[in-house]
Formats: structure tokens, C-alpha cells, sequence
């Protein structure tokens, strides 16, 4: 692979700092977690009098402040304000923030609120459309000062990622997408925070040994039971060929993370044993970072 320019390598140790604001209900959250996806610290609504300091940590601490996103809206006290201070603490340490401002139709708006049945932050009594117009007036120089401003109205989550990705004023990345496994029982309840989940309650379960019923799948015993059977074999086949496929689209979408969760009844003998063997081979292969979490352990 070709050495990068020196310019392209001093774009990509550059601190990068977006600013994320828009209307109410336009989806600033969920523009939040996709650039969280792909590493940013998110910084929701910080009040105006802790910038500064937010200013100052990024350019003291680069290496943990590589990438920040900053929301600011309307639910601030006095947003512009509150823009006018976010600009003022990095532009004055060398630091240029990327603006983006979401916006949506009124009646896509009134319809989101009414679908969530949130109350917008501006509503005072006076009525959810009449709210939309003041804040729309409240920001309209915000709007002007933006970068970007993607309307949302008619995108989906998968398009929005594609115009915040597309637009990011960084270097594309080409690092490898991190794996997170998480083992966990199904009595106890899928894990919330997973993107993919295996059920692994298909394979024969050590439970029913009474030698290994008090042994977790971090044991050897446990652990030679499970991965012996053909069953698991062929799954754990199955499992390399789907993340060899699937792994490069994640990665083209933007997705630093791939969280996966394993279960079996307990949690505590075929989801660990499978897990850890999924991490091992992960790393064999010369696979990402990736991290093992076993849920029930400590309930059990």
C-alpha cells in the first residue's frame, strides 16, 4: 500500500469537531449514533459556560479527542447563544467546526412528534405548529452559518448515514470494524444493544452432563463438548462465511462496530464456549479488535 502525503497525513491527525443542530424532531439523534458509529464522542447540549473547556480538552488531548460531535439546539436556554460561544471557544484554539443542520418538512415534523408524542422544547401551550415556526426563526442564522444542511423528510436511516458520511470534511478510514460479542441467555433476555444475534439452543446442551452442569463454557471440558459436535462445526463454518460476506458492506456503510450476541437458555455453557471460539478465530484470521462479554457470568 502506498505511503500517504505528508498533507494527508497531517488532515488525518487533525482534530475534527461537527457541530450537530437543526430543528426539533428532524433527527439530530439519529445523526448522533452514526457518527458515533464511526468514532465520534458525542457531546449532547453541553451548557455554554463548559465549552470553553470542551475546546480546551481537544486541543490538550487530541489522541482521546480525535473526533467530537457537538449537539446544540433549541433545548439550550438561548441556542444562538450558545452557537455564537461553541464557534468563539474552537475558532479562537485553531480549531474549524463542521456545521450541520438538520431540517424537515412542517408536517413531517408534526407527524414525528405525534408518533412519539414528545413535547417540542419551544411548545409553551400555544401549539406544536406554532413551536415548528419559532424555532425555525430562532435558528434561521444557525442555518445560514451551516456547512451542510440535509433535509430528512423523506430519507431513510441508511440514506442519512450515506449524506453525513458523504459530507464529513475527514479522511475516508480504512480501518478494520471492531467485534463486540456478548453471550447471554435467553430466560434473562436478548441483549438490547446487539445487531446481529445467533441462537446457538440447537446444539446439544451440557447442562444434561451432570459432570459438566456446574462447569461455564470457559472450562475445557465445556468447551471440547460444544465445539466437537458436527452441528457446530458446520455453524461456526456457517458463521465465517456470513461475517466474510457481510463485514465489507458494514464497513462500506460507515459502521466501526459490530456488536453480536450469542444465547443459549442459561447463557452459561454453549453461548460462552461459542463466543470465545468465534474470538479466537476472529484473531487468527488477522480479524479487528474485537472484545467478549459474558453476560450471565457473574449472575450465575
Amino acid at each position: 500500500m502506498a505511503e500517504r502525503s505528508a498533507t494527508e497525513q497531517s488532515l488525518a491527525e487533525r482534530p475534527h469537531v461537527a457541530i450537530i443542530t437543526g430543528l426539533s424532531g428532524a433527527g439530530k439523534t439519529a445523526a448522533s449514533k452514526l457518527l458515533e458509529d464511526v468514532g465520534y464522542t458525542i457531546v449532547d447540549n453541553l451548557p455554554a459556560e463548559l465549552l470553553r473547556d470542551l475546546a480546551e480538552l481537544v486541543v490538550q488531548a487530541p489522541e482521546r479527542f480525535m473526533r467530537v460531535a457537538l449537539v446544540l439546539d433549541a433545548r439550550a436556554p438561548d441556542a444562538p447563544l450558545a452557537f455564537a460561544a461553541a464557534l468563539g471557544a474552537l475558532e479562537g484554539r485553531g480549531i474549524k467546526p463542521q456545521i450541520f443542520f438538520l431540517e424537515a418538512r412542517d408536517d413531517v415534523l408534526i407527524r414525528r412528534f405525534s408518533e412519539t408524542r414528545r413535547p417540542h422544547p419551544l411548545d409553551d401551550g400555544e401549539g406544536l405548529a406554532a413551536a415548528i415556526i419559532r424555532e425555525r426563526a430562532l435558528l434561521a442564522d444557525i442555518r445560514a452559518e451551516s456547512d451542510v444542511v440535509i433535509d430528512t423528510s423523506d430519507l431513510s436511516g441508511r440514506q442519512l448515514r450515506t449524506r453525513i458520511n458523504a459530507a464529513l470534511d475527514v479522511p475516508a478510514t480504512t480501518g478494520p470494524i471492531e467485534l463486540q460479542l456478548i453471550s447471554f441467555g435467553y430466560k434473562h433476555g436478548v441483549p438490547l444493544e446487539s445487531d446481529i444475534v445467533f441462537d446457538v439452543r440447537f446444539m446439544e446442551n451440557p447442562f444434561y452432563i451432570d459432570r459438566l452442569r456446574p462447569l461455564s463454557g470457559l472450562e475445557p471440558d465445556v468447551r471440547e463438548f460444544v465445539l466437537s459436535q458436527p452441528v457446530t462445526k458446520r455453524f461456526l463454518e456457517y458463521v465465517s462465511d456470513f461475517f466474510a460476506f457481510t463485514l465489507p458492506a458494514y464497513e462500506a456503510e460507515g459502521k466501526g462496530r459490530l456488536t453480536v450476541a450469542i444465547g443459549c437458555t442459561g447463557g452459561y455453557h454453549r453461548s460462552i464456549a461459542i463466543a470465545e471460539e468465534i474470538a479466537r478465530r476472529w484473531r487468527e484470521q488477522g480479524g479487528g479488535p474485537v472484545s467478549v462479554w459474558h453476560r450471565e457470568l457473574e449472575r450465575a
